[in-house]
């Protein structure tokens, strides 16, 4: 395993070479997967990322360099493009960053049982018998059974004195079936991931929860595609955590805004939402992951972007907030050590309000109630705030209630447009991640998390696939 005092031997050797500040990343990342598909394993795979990254700051000048190799004659070299990088960027424009306190802190996630000393028998058992059983269903023509684990440990210091251990645990299983009836294929996938260990695993019947896919790819190839219009619609909690992320997070991204490429830009104090619209970005809440410090050592809190409908900030990095003239919000993140930072969402979601879930159907003679289990993503623009995503099977309100089921929805809109629609917030807050897959954003992808509660919005276009 990397250490600290390693790291701290590299941030001295890089301050002797006269920059102004420094940023060293140490990484050791193990990432075990399973895929059984359709009864055959197709592959079982256990990669591992070690590293040290390397930011310098010279005379306003930035350069990133990294090494996978730990030996110092390798760091050595690396530190020296770090520093020669800075030196000619700063002859091409200078950038100033943002100071913050010295944080000295370590964040270990506790487990049981460790997912990558469980024997690999038992791993691949498990995943084998869930597939098989699926293949076993009436109506399954195909199925893809998989299992993720992970654990990531990172140390980030920084020149100012920050000295940061953040280390995660994580584990999932995920589902997907294809169900035929007729000319019909319906295609239906869910997946569960918890930070801890591999008892998360062991005290969950994935039999039960492989089944429910199935049983709903079945039944979704039965039914027909919602007619196309607008709609009153309930959202669940996926839903919002989709719609959030890809069309509001991604605006609220401190370069985009910088950039001009957010519809967002410009607008703090503004009304961008319903009052009942409360949104934010945490670095670390239950069911989310946990993303205590960013990749620059900067502690990530709560940051409110919308308080009751009111743009308040941005997300920012140390040289975004001092663009923007924001303090920074401790989300410069970075896939691994062969990257330098991006400003990258933790975990973003909407506040609960007071109504119950069943609250929110009442009044609605005709609408739809939008579901997240099986939504495939889509498409958004964050410079004008445009989206439009593939949703899952979900079903038509009639008289107050939800009724017959409804495959191939497709919602578009704007998003600012939809979230001043909203005339109801539920109780009932869930958030989710996933160690199967992420955020992508710059050629990087890195682990998030969202969602909200259940919304009512009065104004979603809906299409059929």
């Amino acid at each position: 395993m990397v250490e600290t005092d390693f790291a701290q031997w590299v941030l001295e050797k890089v301050l002797e070479k006269g920059v102004e500040q420094a940023v060293v990343r140490l990484q050791e990342r193990v990432y075990e997967s399973i895929t059984y598909d359709t009864g055959v394993l197709r592959s079982y795979s256990v990669s591992r990322v070690v590293g040290l990254g390397i930011r310098a700051i010279t005379k306003g000048g930035t350069g990133y360099a990294y090494t996978s190799s730990l030996d110092r004659n390798s760091v050595v070299r690396a530190i020296d493009r770090a520093v020669t990088l800075s030196k000619v960027a700063s002859e091409f424009g200078k950038k100033s960053i943002a100071s913050v306190s010295p944080v000295r802190d370590r964040f270990r996630v506790e487990f049981k049982v460790d997912p990558h000393q469980v024997d690999p028998k038992i791993k691949v058992d498990l995943v084998k018998e869930v597939n098989t059983n699926s293949m076993k269903r009436e109506s399954i023509v195909s199925a893809i059974t998989r299992l993720g684990l992970e654990r990531d440990r990172r140390i980030i210091l920084a020149s100012e004195g920050t000295e940061i251990e953040v280390d995660v645990v994580g584990v999932g299983f995920a589902h997907m079936a294809v169900a035929k009836y007729g000319a019909v294929i319906e295609r239906v996938s869910d997946r569960e991931s918890f930070i801890g260990g591999y008892e998360y695993i062991e005290k969950r019947d994935w039999g039960v929860f492989a089944e429910e896919v199935d049983k709903l790819a079945v039944k979704a190839s039965q039914a027909k595609t919602p007619p196309p219009g607008t709609y009153v619609a309930v959202v669940d909690n996926e839903v919002v955590g989709l719609l959030l992320h890809e069309a509001f997070g991604h605006a609220s991204e401190g370069d985009g805004v910088v950039a001009g490429a957010s519809i967002l830009k410009g607008r703090i104090g503004e009304k961008v939402a319903s009052e009942l619209v409360t949104i934010v970005d945490a670095g670390v809440i239950e069911g989310g992951y946990p993303v205590p410090y960013d990749d620059e050592g900067v502690p990530k809190g709560k940051t409110v972007i919308v308080d009751r409908g009111v743009l308040k900030g941005y997300l920012t990095s140390r040289d975004t907030s001092k663009e923007l003239d924001l303090e920074p919000t401790g989300n410069a993140r970075a896939q691994d050590i062969s990257f330098d930072t991006l400003v990258r969402q933790t975990n973003y979601y909407a506040e609960p309000r007071d109504r119950k879930v069943d609250e929110l159907f009442e009044g609605i003679t005709y609408g739809i109630y939008l579901k997240g289990r099986g939504a495939m993503g889509g498409q958004v623009n964050p410079s004008v705030g445009t989206y439009t995503f593939s949703i899952g099977p979900s079903y038509i309100i009639r008289n107050g209630e939800p009724s017959e089921l409804v495959r191939g929805v497709v919602v578009s809109g704007n998003i600012l447009e939809t979230l001043k629609e909203v005339d109801a917030v539920a109780n009932d807050l869930k958030i989710t991640t996933s160690v199967f897959g992420g955020c992508g954003k710059g050629g990087q992808m890195v682990r998030v998390g969202d969602g909200g509660p259940h919304i009512r919005t009065r104004k979603i276009v809906v299409g059929g696939g």
